[in-house]
């Protein structure tokens, strides 16, 4: 069933290789072909830009009110490139092997290597749009690090990196809507794909403002829909994302890969009460300045700024002397808990450690005083002029922990705590980012494929724009050489028919269970049945408890939910049901994939299965595979193995010390 299609020869060859011998189809045939693109975050508006730039006929589709709403602009921190400008080392390899070492060794080596590759590009197609990349004195472009690297390869626009790199591709997108390559389908929900003699031949789409559902013709299409960190209710991700594209295409024959693979992120501000429906990150890049520690003495009630020196523990620079603050963010992450389990936890929870920028901001004054040509300096001129530089640096993060928290970061220090971030499963794609249904592919967090167990920081970015810009052209015309003879299909035919009715009738029985509970309450329920049993850590006997509370979850949801209102409105309340009820279905094999991984890789953490030291214990001999699940019916799934064979890089158990 799987068939990675990847290319034979040299693997620093096989994507050049591969350019030079896909299959083209020319303008005038572009023109006859049309394309479906599903999300317009960093992944859908260049891949929707790119094919409208080529010719083909492009219908974008977002849920929002405007592509500019994509949880993209939620990426703070920055975007990797093997750029080198700094002469610190960096090189296409190096980036490819940090890569697949930061993934533990589960990720398939040549897509990684064309992400490295492709990165540098992407550098330069985002400067000729625009973006404002930070910049050093001289007018170059500037880098700093991120966690699981010793080198700085991350390019930043302050705080606010996913923002800025997606207005660029919004705007290269909207120049193709103007031109009327591409036609944008805001507030619309894809809620089926439409499958015609095993070939993905459109999608079946609810108008979420008139609730009224449309059928729309594609020869490919393209799902860019995100990842499903809201599975677990509490996460970083925007309240509106949601696994349903990407759950449907599965339920529809696309196998799901490595879904237990989710990314804890280090760096989050901690949970303040049951009132909370979402949490904030801090981007990564404050472990690149910022110091990260907890008090020597445990349940210890003072105030950071009244803890000397000698007693703080330092315990990332402690533990892993090479790599310090900058350990990738799986075993930040559980080093933090590890911590506060321990009893040295700080804040009124215990559930939160420092993240200190008093060094820092001392560091930086000096280098200022010493630009002025001044040896000597009183400390508060020094702590001001390096205050000044962290604000131009990381200002509207740290303006943003001041309304939340009400501290003034730049006075004490920030308390964190890790949360859910990103996912590194997804559809399993080949090769061309095809998925195991012809016709359809997944991009972005929607697909598996380029980060492994566990994503490297500032990666996100540097994938989606890859997929979008510079490899989905390619693949995709390898895919349409042979689409040019048939053409488009009436949306009345009967799969369409059949298929918009399977909807309707779904939606149906969704209103017209009229339970007493909260399609929230049911959320809620599960992110706590996640979060606690297939979260940080997982075990054997919590997970079989998850897979069983879930299915019960499952029962009285869809015999007790409440949905107010009715189909043919705006109904967000029912969006969200839906939204949930396939967030139900994913927790379970979840669970299940997480059960049957008996190894611990990344950030799938399973407690039976650690070091003395307690780091994550692989077993390469028996779990060196992608687990792709293909849906048979309910509460069954079928695994499928795709084995990953190192041609270049030697797995070892990973090392940051």
């Amino acid at each position: 069933m799987l068939d990675a299609k990847i290319p034979a020869g040299v693997l620093d060859e096989k994507w050049t290789d591969y350019k030079g011998h896909c299959k083209l189809v020319n303008p005038a045939n572009k023109r006859k072909l049309e394309v479906i693109v599903i999300g317009t975050g960093l992944a859908g508006a260049s891949a929707a830009a790119s094919l409208g730039e080529l010719g083909y006929k492009v219908k974008a589709f977002c849920f929002q009110d405007s592509p500019r709403r994509a949880h993209s602009i939620a990426a703070q921190g920055g975007i990797n490139a093997a750029k080198n400008y700094q002469n610190d080392g960096d090189s296409v390899f190096r980036l490819f092997y940090d890569t697949i070492k930061g993934g533990d060794y589960r990720a398939r080596e040549a897509n990684v290597h064309r992400l490295s590759e492709v990165s540098g590009s992407i550098i330069d197609q985002c400067v000729a749009q625009g973006v404002p990349f930070a910049r050093e004195y001289g007018g170059l472009l500037s880098n700093r690090s991120f966690g699981g690297t010793q080198v700085q390869r991350t390019f930043y626009a302050a705080g606010q990196t996913g923002q800025q790199l997606l207005i660029g591709a919004y705007q290269a997108l909207e120049r193709q809507v103007s031109l009327g390559n591409v036609k944008m389908y805001n507030r619309h929900e894809m809620l089926e794909v439409v499958i015609i003699d095993g070939k993905t031949r459109g999608i079946i789409a609810r108008d979420l403002v008139s609730g009224k559902l449309e059928r729309h013709f594609g020869h490919a299409v393209l799902l860019c829909s995100g990842g499903y960190g809201n599975v677990f209710y509490l996460s970083t991700n925007a309240m509106g994302s949601n696994v349903t594209a990407a759950w449907k295409a599965h339920k529809k024959g696309a196998a799901f890969a490595n879904p237990c693979f989710t990314q804890i992120h280090p760096t989050c501000i901690p949970v303040s009460g049951d009132h909370q429906s979402k949490l904030t990150l801090m981007s990564e890049s404050l472990r690149n300045d910022g110091r990260i520690w907890v008090p020597k003495k445990q349940n210890d009630t003072r105030k950071a700024t009244d803890i000397p020196e000698e007693e703080r523990d330092y315990y990332l620079e402690r533990r892993y002397p090479a790599f310090g603050n900058l350990v990738p963010r799986d075993v930040a992450s559980r080093a933090a808990k590890e911590r506060c389990d321990a009893g040295y936890g700080v804040g009124s929870s215990k559930q939160a450690v420092f993240l200190d920028y008093t060094e820092a901001i001392e560091r930086y004054g000096k280098i200022e005083i010493s630009k002025h040509g001044r040896e000597t300096a009183s400390a508060e001129e020094i702590i001001a002029l390096g205050k000044e530089v962290v604000k131009e640096k990381y200002g509207n993060l740290f303006d943003m922990y001041e309304k939340i928290t009400g501290e003034n970061p730049y006075e004490v220090p920030m308390r964190i705590y890790p949360a859910v971030h990103y996912t590194m499963g997804g559809l399993w794609v080949d090769y061309e980012l095809q998925t195991t249904v012809k016709g359809l592919y997944a991009l972005g967090e929607a697909n598996f494929s380029d980060h492994g167990a566990n994503r490297l920081g500032a990666s996100a970015l540097m994938q989606g724009l890859a997929d979008g810009y510079f490899v989905i052209p390619y693949t995709l015309g390898n895919f349409l050489a042979d689409e040019i003879y048939n053409k488009p299909i009436s949306t009345d035919h009967e799969a369409f028919v059949a298929t918009e009715k399977e909807v309707s009738d779904r939606i149906e029985t969704l209103m017209n269970i009229k339970g007493k509970t909260s399609v929230e309450t049911f959320h809620k329920r599960l992110g706590k049945i996640m979060w606690d049993k297939c979260g940080m850590a997982r075990n054997a006997e919590g997970l079989k408890k998850a897979i069983t509370e879930i299915q019960q979850l499952k029962k009285e949801f869809w015999s007790d939910v409440k949905i107010p209102g009715t189909i043919q409105e705006f109904n967000p309340e029912l969006d969200k049901a839906g939204r949930v009820a396939d967030f139900i279905e994913l927790g379970e094999l979840m669970c299940i994939d997480a059960l049957n991984r008996n190894e611990s890789c990344g950030g799938h953490f399973r407690e039976e299965y650690q070091t003395p030291e307690g780091e994550a214990l692989r077993d390469d001999a028996n779990y060196m595979y992608v687990a792709a699940w293909e849906y048979k019916a309910d509460h069954e799934w079928a695994l499928h193995k795709e084995a990953l064979n190192y041609e270049v890089i030697k797995p070892t158990q990973r090392n940051y010390k």
